[in-house]
């Protein structure tokens, strides 16, 4: 089942004197996460308005109603959520958290089941999936060659290896 509120960042500081916060972003970019007037604590059960602008490599939100440095350092190191109906993804794209927990399938012989994801993770040029089978890890890079196709609906990802992805030392 799908997560409503998914997990965007974590309040790591505050900002000036007036109640700005930082945000160590877990989206995409900071400017994404900015782009959110409603973020919220407590996945989902308190409602924040906010405005924000991405700042380097983190987001810096205004929370109404928090207007002191005071204030905005309670907050260092809860975790702010985004709801799942206020973002549109293109096509071919998915949320991390929807991810995690697929099974990953070998794309010509479904009956072969390499591992589940439990990571996802950015390397620059492509997104990594960390697969996990018994106690081994396996990293697959998510490109068109290899992955080819995502349906967290019905919770897979089909595959492709190259030669050596999933050999086992033994």
């Amino acid at each position: 089942m799908k997560k409503q509120f998914l997990e965007a960042g974590k309040v790591v500081g505050t900002h000036g004197l007036r109640g700005e916060i930082r945000v160590e972003c877990w989206c995409d970019s900071p400017a994404f996460l900015a782009e959110f007037k409603t973020l919220y604590f407590e996945e989902g059960k308190v409602k924040l308005s906010v405005k924000s602008r991405p700042h380097k490599n983190i987001v810096l939100s205004k929370i109404e109603d928090i207007d002191t440095v005071e204030d905005a350092e309670k907050l260092r190191g809860k975790i702010l959520f985004i709801n799942r109906d206020d973002v549109k993804l293109p096509d071919g794209k998915n949320f991390i958290q929807d991810l995690i927990g697929c099974k990953v399938l070998d794309a010509d012989d479904n009956s072969i089941e390499y591992g589940e994801i439990e990571e996802v993770f950015k390397t620059g040029a492509n997104d990594v999936y960390t697969v996990k089978k018994g106690g081994k890890q396996f990293y697959v890079p998510v490109v068109d060659s290899i992955v080819t196709q995502k349906n967290v609906d019905e919770g897979f990802v089909l595959v492709r290896p190259i030669e050596g992805l999933f050999d086992n030392e033994d």
